[in-house]
């Protein structure tokens, strides 16, 4: 069983950057395939970005491509999210999950991933 907690959200004016990270316990964290989702108020969860074992792939969703970044540190068990750019409407809470499987997927869909994070808030002013 993995166990996943993200940090790094807070409040930012549009046009600023936040990373956030997913400090990953309890499994190899080099054999997880890994993604970010995020969730707004009155909104289902929506795909954000998916990185395979060792980083060499990455798969992004079409709002996000060209300003968020995900990568991955194995040998501290963490996964980032470099968000660049921000917009109002990146406002949500954003979690990190394990992508189910044993090979790598460019899948957005949520029921493809588990053992999320608790989250973490990220508010985007205008």
């Amino acid at each position: 069983q993995v166990q996943l907690v993200e940090s790094g959200g807070g409040l930012v004016q549009a046009g600023g950057s936040l990373r956030l990270s997913c400090a990953a316990s309890g499994r190899t964290f080099s054999s997880l395939y890994m993604g970010w989702f995020r969730q707004a108020p009155g909104q289902e969860r929506e795909f954000v970005a998916a990185i395979s074992r060792g980083g060499a792939n990455t798969y992004y969703a079409a709002s996000v491509k060209g300003r968020f970044t995900i990568f991955r540190d194995n040998a501290k068990n963490t996964v980032y999210l470099q968000m660049n750019s921000l917009k109002p409407e990146d406002t949500a809470v954003y979690y990190c999950a394990v992508q189910n499987g044993l090979s790598f997927r460019a899948t957005p869909v949520v029921a493809e991933y588990g053992s999320w994070g608790q989250g973490t808030q990220v508010t985007v002013s205008s």
